[in-house]
């Protein structure tokens, strides 16, 4: 049984129902991905599952129990959520910020620990922040605030990570170092992260799972490579195109067709079937 699940879920906006009846068991251990297009529940089934927002019917459940029923408490300090753009107070230090990780942990008998100081240090050194301890945050760049903003959930040492679009307004090499930082924490920690991510083939590179959702509901979900097809890229996102091996990785490649109206470029000689 999977620790985190979701079942008959519905989520709605006042009189917007975005998701409806949703059935989700996310894969221990694994890094699942969430893809689809614009406004079709990806971020808002995140948010439930980290008890952002209320369901208007079914449960997200943590362990069995609804998370409705548990305390805050016992929630964060068991799932992590990595919001989209989160904002940092006005000229706090990156130590600090990254410390705020270990709240769920403290109460008013314990305070700051042993214990506090080795999770955040831990968590610096693994995003590479360390040097950055004394910064404001306000000063970094955008890859270097997403590391901050990744080294603080890890300071709560939750089993579970959920992240809403870590890679938005980041170039394309700060996209990969995030993405990358994600997988090495998963492959070296074990931990469960589920992230919605924008890029089709940044999802298919670094999932092991990958949920497909149109019109907030699951069209396919499975390993990249059985969900990833040009059926489903033309059901799910409206485009035509072509699925070939990543060069790299293997993983499956999504190469858009010829836009409307263009002309055709001749093939080479070299790759002609004739």
């Amino acid at each position: 049984m999977s620790r985190l699940t979701a079942r008959e879920l519905t989520l709605a906006y006042e009189d917007r129902v975005v998701v409806e009846d949703l059935d989700l068991a996310v894969p221990d251990g694994k890094v699942t991905v969430i893809v689809g297009p614009n406004a079709c529940g990806k971020s808002t089934t995140l948010r439930a599952l980290g008890r952002l927002l209320k369901p208007r019917g079914g449960a997200v459940l943590l362990d069995g129990t609804e998370l409705a029923k548990l305390p805050t408490k016992r929630i964060a300090q068991s799932v992590g959520l990595l919001p989209q753009s989160p904002v940092a107070p006005e000229a706090i230090t990156v130590a600090d910020l990254v410390s705020r990780g270990r709240q769920p942990h403290q109460a008013w008998w314990r305070q700051w620990s042993e214990e506090d100081e080795r999770a955040v240090t831990d968590a610096m050194e693994r995003t590479d922040v360390g040097a950055l301890a004394d910064r404001s945050v306000d000063e970094l760049s955008g890859g270097q605030r997403q590391r901050v903003w990744i080294a603080m959930a890890l300071a709560q040492e939750t089993d579970v990570l959920l992240l809403d679009e870590p890679t938005t307004f980041l170039d394309i090499s700060h996209q990969v170092e995030v993405l990358d930082l994600v997988r090495r924490l998963n492959r070296e920690r074990g931990r469960t992260v589920v992230a919605v991510l924008h890029d089709l083939n940044q999802a298919a590179r670094y999932a092991d799972h990958l949920i497909a959702m149109k019109g907030g509901r699951i069209v396919a979900e499975g390993p990249p490579g059985e969900v990833v097809t040009e059926e489903l890229v033309r059901e799910v996102f409206g485009l035509a195109a072509v699925v070939v091996p990543d060069p790299v990785t293997g993983s499956p490649l999504v190469v858009p067709g010829a836009p409307y109206g263009s002309v055709p470029v001749p093939v080479p000689p070299q790759l002609s079937k004739e």
